[in-house]
């Protein structure tokens, strides 16, 4: 805990990870916690409610200890992915000049640079895997439903972001009821598609996934069928649930992208994309390009959905590899990640 809260007031006035840190609150939970399962591992939860969330609420149960809450955009950022901490924004520490992602902006960063292990976050069209992805770190958005959410739409989902799939397992051990650790035999049957039949994807990004899964080919951890796969662009259709006003192809893109989906996960059990179609953008913002193109259709479908670090573009910004499975499969995507987890490139710290 000393570690963890020194490490926040060493790197986060630079990254602004955070907008409050509870220095006495977390030392004073700290020795109780010890005897529990998590024995007083130091976690951060997203945003200003995130300590009275359902997550947040069993972890400390289980005998974690929350150190802070995280930045998420400030006002009058609707696009722009950047936080906003208490100490200005918030700064993706592979590369201080852009953005880290959003809107689970500070706990990424707080997983990046090492100051937590653990950290919460919600993903309502990417805000998850987003982060994770441009931040080099692992992050799960759990199935639609499958854990408590304000979202009164029923399109954001309760996640985890950690070093690792292995660091988060944790996290569904404590919080899903439940939970069952699942064995994964290798190699997994996966589908490979780049752009989902209708992003625009930057051609570095592109080759950096695919680097990525032709080494979890290599290492005999997936095998790759035939088909990819095609969807409609969701874009409208999210807009208008997340909007609340009516769109008249909005129904049918939905209908048309679960049978596409449904028909998929009944012939193999995981998808690969790039998590993002482009790199971390500045910090003006990301002018007309959907850095979610890839990720909210499954906010949509309601699939449970994780990004993987799967390398870096050649001007040191990280790539995301998002892994999809089928509704209620999270526990299986959890573990074939971390079966895979060797065959991939280490990330490291960002900041040692």
């Amino acid at each position: 805990m000393a570690r963890a809260l020194g490490r926040i007031d060493a790197l986060d006035p630079w990254l602004g990870a955070f907008t409050e840190v509870w220095h006495h609150e977390a030392l004073a939970r700290e020795p109780a916690a010890a005897r529990l399962p998590l024995g007083g591992l130091p976690f951060a939860v997203k945003g200003p409610a995130g300590l009275r969330s359902y997550a947040a609420r069993r972890l400390i149960g289980a005998g974690g200890v929350p150190v802070g809450s995280t930045a998420v955009p400030g006002p009058g950022t609707y696009w722009q992915t950047w936080g906003q901490g208490a100490h200005g924004r918030t700064r993706n520490p592979w590369r201080a000049d852009r953005t880290p992602g959003g809107s689970s902006a500070g706990s990424a960063v707080a997983v990046a640079a090492g100051m937590v292990p653990l950290a919460t976050g919600s993903d309502g069209a990417g805000s998850v895997r987003l982060p994770a992805a441009w931040c080099g770190v692992f992050g799960l958005k759990t199935t639609n439903g499958l854990l408590p959410s304000p979202d009164r739409r029923g399109l954001a989902s309760a996640g985890v972001l950690a070093r690792s799939a292995t660091a988060a397992e944790p996290y569904l051990r404590h919080v899903l009821d439940g939970y069952v650790p699942v064995t994964v035999r290798l190699p997994v049957p996966a589908v490979l598609s780049i752009d989902l039949g209708f992003a625009d994807v930057d051609p570095e990004v592109a080759e950096v996934v695919r680097t990525a899964v032709d080494r979890l080919v290599a290492a005999g951890v997936v095998t790759l069928g035939p088909d990819g796969c095609a969807l409609r662009d969701p874009a409208r259709a999210w807009l208008a649930v997340r909007g609340g006003t009516p769109d008249p192809g909005a129904p049918a893109t939905r209908r048309a992208n679960d049978l596409v989906l449904d028909g998929l996960f009944s012939r193999t059990p995981l998808l690969l994309t790039p998590t993002t179609p482009n790199r971390p953008h500045g910090h003006e913002g990301p002018g007309e390009v959907y850095s979610t193109a890839l990720t909210w259709a499954f906010n949509l479908s309601g699939h449970p959905a994780a990004s993987v670090p799967a390398g870096f573009t050649g001007d040191g910004c990280p790539v995301g590899l998002q892994w999809v499975a089928d509704r209620g499969a999270d526990a299986w995507l959890l573990a074939a990640v971390r079966a895979a987890e060797g065959a991939l490139p280490r990330m490291g710290p960002a900041i040692p």
